[in-house]
């Protein structure tokens, strides 16, 4: 073999092997695996495309290896024959976006790095990156879901707002309109004729009959002395006199006296009648009973005008005056409101709930107005209103340690701002610090975004599942 020949067959040689190590460096990347093996998989799928996952590698019950899904590639291919079988199964990355987590269905805090089913078998909820808010709270909702929801929103302006003070009262009996029955002698009941509470009576209608005998023995002495002429005489009074003023002390009524004078007999009963109209709200008198002197028998009130006395803060009493306008709500009746205004402003203040009442003097002539029965009373101030920052009140949701507005962002997303209210009307309520003028707040279905974002919210805490499943 000559020399040039055998240099040839080197030079194809070398050339041949530098191909075959250019083959071994730009093979195909299937051949030498799945182009991820220098990146994490986010879990591991059943190879046959069962509903089984696992967040570390793993083989069913025939040996077959699970696949594993990565970020960008959600089912990669396995070698071998499976690899054929993998082309129908879906991708389990929703088109909406990149699945961070997997949720519990019934809002517990418990995630899942991957697709699962709770112990009632249902599956849990995918979240995804663009719906799962950030730290703050803020929530996304779609257009769809809004419009579904009835989402309103109003614009935080300068308005006037009225001092306006809510709070609770309740209906009582007007104190100057009572009175009791309660004899100046003893004796005994011989007929009942008010005989059960809540009975209506007028001025003059009898309530009961009774016998005395300290009565009886008054008017004995004053017919003594009316036959005697008026003779006898009691210090620089006569003795007829002096009886007829025992009789009025003794608490007899006029008319008895008037017949005693008249007819000149003595009574072993006397009539005791009703010294004004109303309704007899106590009645501890029973026929046939005996009764002390100073016995309160009956308690009758006049119903047709009574009291609404409303407890208030002693933070908010320094803004409400004698005079000021007041709308009553009785909860017995919502749809009708009672406007009146503040009677009186008591001068202590309760201890145990640090409130000071106010009264409100209310017609009743129907009569539908009960003692006891709750009222919801709004004093406004007489001052006029100033114009402050303000939002509707029906924006402000209260937890009981915060007030919370949602404000809208745009493009869906709805932010929590903590507020501090000042003055507030029925209407709307100055805000003192939370937003800005100009910020759009919701108005209605803030409810049901406040409950979203605070599900999200709290989700949030319990961060996405790192790669091996493992939960903070």
């Amino acid at each position: 073999m000559t020399r040039n020949v055998m240099l040839e067959l080197a030079g194809i040689a070398i050339v041949s092997g530098l191909f075959v190590l250019s083959g071994a460096v730009f093979l195909p990347a299937e051949t030498w695996g799945s182009s991820h093996d220098l990146s994490e998989p986010l879990y591991y799928q059943d190879g046959s495309g069962k509903p089984s996952y696992s967040a570390t590698p793993k083989a069913d019950e025939n040996g077959q290896a699970y696949v594993p899904i990565y970020e960008d590639k959600p089912l990669a291919q396995p070698e071998g024959p499976a690899s054929g079988s993998s082309a129908s199964r879906t991708d389990p990355i929703s088109s909406e976006g990149k699945i961070l987590y997997y949720r519990n269905p019934m809002g517990l805090p418990d995630t899942s790095p991957t697709p699962k089913k709770d112990s009632m078998g249902m599956d849990y909820i995918a979240v995804y990156a663009d719906e799962a808010g950030d730290d703050s709270g803020a929530v996304r909702i779609s257009p769809a879901k809004i419009q579904t929801l009835g989402v309103r929103t109003e614009v935080v302006a300068m308005r006037p707002v009225d001092r306006s003070t809510r709070v609770v009262g309740r209906v009582v009996v007007d104190e100057a309109r009572v009175v009791t029955i309660d004899p100046r002698f003893e004796g005994w009941i011989t007929k009942l004729f008010a005989n059960t509470t809540g009975v209506s009576v007028k001025r003059g209608e009898p309530l009961f009959a009774v016998y005395s005998p300290e009565v009886a023995l008054t008017e004995e002495e004053y017919l003594i002395a009316a036959s005697a002429g008026g003779a006898s005489v009691i210090g620089s009074g006569d003795m007829k006199s002096a009886t007829l003023r025992k009789l009025k002390y003794m608490g007899i009524p006029d008319e008895e006296i008037s017949r005693l004078r008249r007819t000149g007999v003595a009574n072993q009963e006397i009539i005791y009648r009703s010294p004004t109209s109303g309704t007899v709200l106590e009645k501890n008198a029973l026929e046939g009973m005996r009764f002390n002197a100073g016995s309160s028998l009956f308690r009758i009130a006049d119903l047709s005008s009574v009291w609404v006395l409303a407890d208030v803060f002693e933070q908010d009493i320094s803004a409400i005056r004698i005079g000021d306008p007041v709308r009553i709500t009785i909860d017995a009746f919502d749809e009708r409101a009672i406007l009146g205004e503040v009677s009186f402003i008591y001068p202590t203040v309760e201890s145990a709930t640090r409130t000071t009442k106010i009264r409100v003097i209310v017609p009743n002539a129907d009569l539908l107005l009960r003692d006891q029965m709750y009222a919801t009373v709004e004093v406004t101030s007489s001052e006029p209103g100033r114009d402050v920052l303000s939002l509707p009140t029906s924006a402000i949701l209260d937890n009981g340690k915060e007030q919370v507005v949602l404000v809208d962002r745009g493009e869906g997303k709805f932010e929590p701002h903590s507020v501090e209210i000042g003055t507030r009307n029925g209407a709307y309520a100055e805000v003192l610090r939370g937003v800005e003028r100009g910020d759009k707040v919701v108005v209605s279905a803030n409810f049901l975004i406040d409950s979203e974002s605070n599900l999200r919210a709290a989700l949030k805490n319990f961060t996405a599942p790192d790669q091996e499943g493992n939960q903070p």
